[in-house]
């Protein structure tokens, strides 16, 4: 059992189905907004270690996330990324995995010590049981693949995986922007348009 504090936040795992419905209230609040009736749930909750942060002084969830345990690679089909990419190259990966999702602040909160938090709790976490990969999707905001090309682009030359681990395509129809990033980043502009949560996730 995951038990994580620092200032006025603390990380526990869920122990419950109240905590697991007050995580799906959060995201459903924090991915659909306000006015949002329905809780955000998908078959994966089911087999996940979801993790709440909370305000100790008024007991308000203010983040969570979840973590899928796979043993090694032989078991990526299990993860919510194969559903969306080519992860096969993984498979002979031979080490503890863990996939990071559904991560998401409350968002009348702007607090960076819950984010810290955050952190703190899953690197607690991934040091307690041994993971040697954690993985995870990110989304960009819209459709409109003109405003992140400085981004792609900085992701291109720096953070490209190795080949042999590096994802595929699987979708039937995809947007075909590497032809268009034959330039340099303009590093500013990137940062700017990198999602926050795959900016921290970089950043480490």
């Amino acid at each position: 059992m995951l038990n994580f504090a620092k200032g006025r936040y603390c990380a526990r795992t869920a122990q419950s189905a109240v905590d697991l419905e007050a995580a799906q209230r959060l995201r459903a609040l924090a991915f659909r907004g306000p006015g949002a009736e329905d809780l955000d749930h998908d078959d994966f909750d089911a087999a996940c270690t979801h993790v709440l942060i909370e305000d100790m002084r008024s007991g308000a969830l203010v983040c969570c996330f979840r973590l899928l345990h796979l043993g090694s690679g032989a078991e990526i089909g299990r993860s919510y990324s194969a559903q969306f990419y080519e992860l096969s190259g993984l498979s002979d990966f031979d080490g503890p995995m863990v996939e990071m999702g559904r991560f998401c602040i409350h968002p009348d909160r702007c607090d960076p010590d819950i984010l810290r938090v955050a952190w703190g709790a899953m690197t607690t976490h991934v040091d307690r049981e041994g993971v040697e990969m954690l993985f995870g999707c990110s989304s960009f905001h819209g459709t409109e693949a003109r405003e992140y090309y400085d981004a792609f682009a900085l992701l291109r030359d720096r953070h490209i995986a190795p080949n042999r681990w590096l994802p595929r395509v699987k979708a039937p129809a995809v947007f075909r922007f590497a032809a268009r990033l034959r330039r340099k980043p303009d590093l500013k502009r990137a940062q700017a348009k990198m999602p926050p949560l795959l900016r921290t996730y970089l950043l480490m």
